[in-house]
């Protein structure tokens, strides 16, 4: 069966390292915004053009798993709504989720975070005290329900479906 595999975690989590080792195991194409945002824009969040971009690469996706592809999708989907919306997308075309969730302590995030910098400064986002601060103040940890895939079935309230919910998300998913 196709799968999509979703890359979970905070920055330094080594969602990438991870995702790079799927993609050449299985075979699958990997789509990962920060080797876009770089090269196109120069910075990762530039005016909600990440927002767009993600929302291409999410669009793609779901087109590679209709033919047959498998994806590896590493965006870090740091709110359990993005978790969910991906899921019941990648399950309305037919094909298995499988979420890898990376956790991350402080120390080996910011030791992560500052090898990278000093190792391939040219491909990595500077990341300042606020930046960490604010990723860890936000992202929503999977629970165990979401873990082992029992997670909320409906969009959040106000919503008529995921589909909606996620071309609002990502503005360019349409």
């Amino acid at each position: 069966m196709t799968t999509l595999f979703l890359m979970v975690g905070l920055p330094g989590a080594g969602k990438t390292t991870r995702a790079r080792q799927l993609a050449e195991g299985y075979g699958a194409l990997r789509l990962t915004p920060d080797d876009w945002m770089l090269p196109l824009f120069g910075e990762a969040e530039s005016d909600g053009k990440r927002d767009v971009l993600e929302g291409r690469m999410l669009r793609l996706a779901l087109d590679a798993i209709g033919l047959g592809t498998d994806v590896v999708l590493d965006f870090g989907c740091w709110s359990r709504d993005e978790r969910s919306a991906i899921r019941r997308l990648v399950e309305a075309e037919g094909a298995c989720f499988r979420m890898v969730y990376l956790p991350v302590d402080d120390e080996t995030q910011r030791a992560r975070i500052a090898r990278r910098r000093t190792t391939a400064a040219e491909e990595t986002f500077p990341m300042t005290e606020a930046d960490i601060l604010y990723g860890r103040a936000h992202f929503e940890e999977p629970d165990a329900a979401e873990l082992g895939g029992r997670a909320a079935v409906g969009p959040p309230l106000g919503w008529v479906d995921w589909r909606e919910w996620a071309a609002a998300r990502w503005p360019s998913f349409r």
